[in-house]
């Protein structure tokens, strides 16, 4: 059995433990990194970069099979699913590569293969080989898909999203479970690649969506394109010769049985804690066995254990656990000094189309907050003028702001260039910014962020607030 002393342990090689393995080594070049199965990130293997790859190509399949709103008739379209597949895997391959790049960069003596378990709260099993005695030690081991266990009733049938993006050929039929955001995404891009999708659902939740508003007719626009039951009832999986059969309650009630190539488990993720040996560290633990941590430290109570990124399950982006790894490793290098970090204004987007997107506080936390003094704006994209010119005039976009202070509190929208008016509100919120102080910034014409501006007035309005809008706004332009 060897032995070895350092001053940080990080354990995951992901997004989250690279960036804290890099911070922790601005202090210290006692840091290791640990990695049970392989080097790279969730989003570039798995996760958000293949997964726009398909949606890049449904949305070209889409784009030319209502071209002739535009008076352009390119003939009957053809996906090649092979091809299509193809592109997703190379440009997949190019993601991973350059993060396993920036892997080789650091030093083959700081990175370690094998999976770590404590065996107490500075030390460290990792494989049958070696004992890692850690001063500090950062959890960044990430998440994974979440099966129910009914789902596996499908055998064989049974796919994750990590497999979609191994497939060769699409397939004809596809039963999704689980519309949440990867559901959504992958299910959308399907349906518009020529593959039969059928959406289940629990509890009436559409992605993200807080703003039941939104949530209506955003459930309504995706069944216009694929059945999606937000609230099901399935009474029976089967995996037969011919595909997973699947029972359930239509929308009239009535019991009926489709059968599909596939059925893809979208139910969620979790994170990548159990196996780690917590209760060998003393660590304070929730009812689900997570670390109780300070999302601004993310220091686990008063120990030298830091979690981030996903194996938080605090908030499963990207951008999020590149923040939260920087401050986990930086808190560990420097440790005991232990400081809160930046936390960005909240911010996500789904990829679907129109897009969903939220910033800053959700309506619920805006009404806890502001103690139900508040108002919301809104817009509908159907009267917008540069969404009906580009044919994209669905959706909802909500504002939410503060009675007496004006302050913008958060929004959440579901319509065309969701992505990019997001980061708009995401950095105002982050500001501190009025509403008034919002409608003082420029807004061309025409564009659809004139919709915002037009959600603004409406907030603007109801919160007494700034100017009166007037009947017809000319400096707005036609269709502003």
């Amino acid at each position: 059995m060897q032995e070895r002393k350092v001053d940080v342990a990080v354990i995951g090689g992901g997004t989250a433990g690279m960036v804290a393995y890099r911070q922790a080594r601005k202090h210290t070049d006692q840091v290791v990194l640990i990695e049970a199965e392989q080097f790279g990130t969730t989003c570039a293997r798995v996760g958000c970069m293949p997964s726009k790859l398909l949606i890049a190509a449904a949305e070209s399949a889409h784009a030319a099979r209502h071209a002739q709103r535009f008076g352009i008739h390119a003939g009957p379209v053809q996906v090649d699913g092979r091809a299509v597949m193809d592109r997703v895997r190379r440009h997949r391959d190019r993601f991973v590569g350059g993060v396993l790049d920036s892997v080789k960069k650091i030093p083959a003596g700081d990175r370690v293969m094998g999976r770590a378990r404590f065996i107490d709260h500075q030390t460290l099993q990792v494989g049958e080989e070696l004992t890692v005695r850690a001063g500090r030690t950062v959890i960044a081991t990430g998440s994974r898909t979440n099966v129910l266990p009914f789902l596996k009733d499908a055998g064989s049938r049974l796919m994750i999203s990590d497999d979609v993006f191994e497939w060769t050929e699409l397939p004809e039929s596809v039963v999704v479970f689980g519309p949440g955001v990867i559901g959504l995404e992958l299910g959308q891009a399907l349906s518009r690649l020529g593959v039969k999708v059928r959406m289940f659902g629990v509890g009436g939740r559409v992605g993200p969506i807080q703003d039941p508003e939104i949530r209506a007719i955003a459930l309504e626009t995706f069944n216009q394109e694929f059945p999606l039951d937000a609230d099901s009832k399935v009474h029976e999986i089967r995996d037969t010769d011919h595909g997973v059969q699947v029972t359930f309650d239509d929308a009239d009630g009535d019991e009926a049985t489709e059968t599909f190539d596939y059925l893809l488990a979208a139910t969620g993720r979790r994170p990548n804690i159990d196996g780690l040996g917590l209760e060998h560290t003393g660590l304070e633990l929730d009812d689900r066995g997570m670390p109780i941590y300070d999302p601004y430290t993310t220091q686990c109570g008063d120990s030298a254990i830091f979690i981030a990124g996903d194996a938080n399950n605090h908030l499963p982006l990207l951008h999020e656990a590149a923040d939260e790894g920087r401050i986990a490793g930086t808190n560990a290098g420097r440790w005991p000094e232990v400081r809160s970090g930046l936390r960005r204004s909240p911010l996500s987007v789904v990829f679907t189309d129109p897009q969903i997107a939220s910033c800053g506080r959700t309506i619920q936390e805006t009404d806890e907050h502001c103690r139900g003094c508040y108002a919301v704006g809104s817009l509908d994209f159907r009267n917008q003028g540069r969404s009906r010119v580009m044919g994209k005039s669905r959706g909802l976009l909500r504002v939410y702001g503060e009675h007496g202070s004006g302050l913008f509190m958060g929004a959440e929208m579901f319509g065309p260039a969701a992505e990019h008016i997001a980061h708009l509100l995401a950095w105002s919120a982050q500001q501190r910014l009025t509403v008034d102080e919002m409608l003082d910034m420029p807004f061309y014409h025409p564009v659809i962020e004139e919709g915002l501006r037009t959600a603004l007035q409406d907030l603007a309005g109801k919160l007494r607030r700034g100017p009166e809008r007037p009947a017809d706004c000319m400096d707005c332009g036609p269709g502003g």
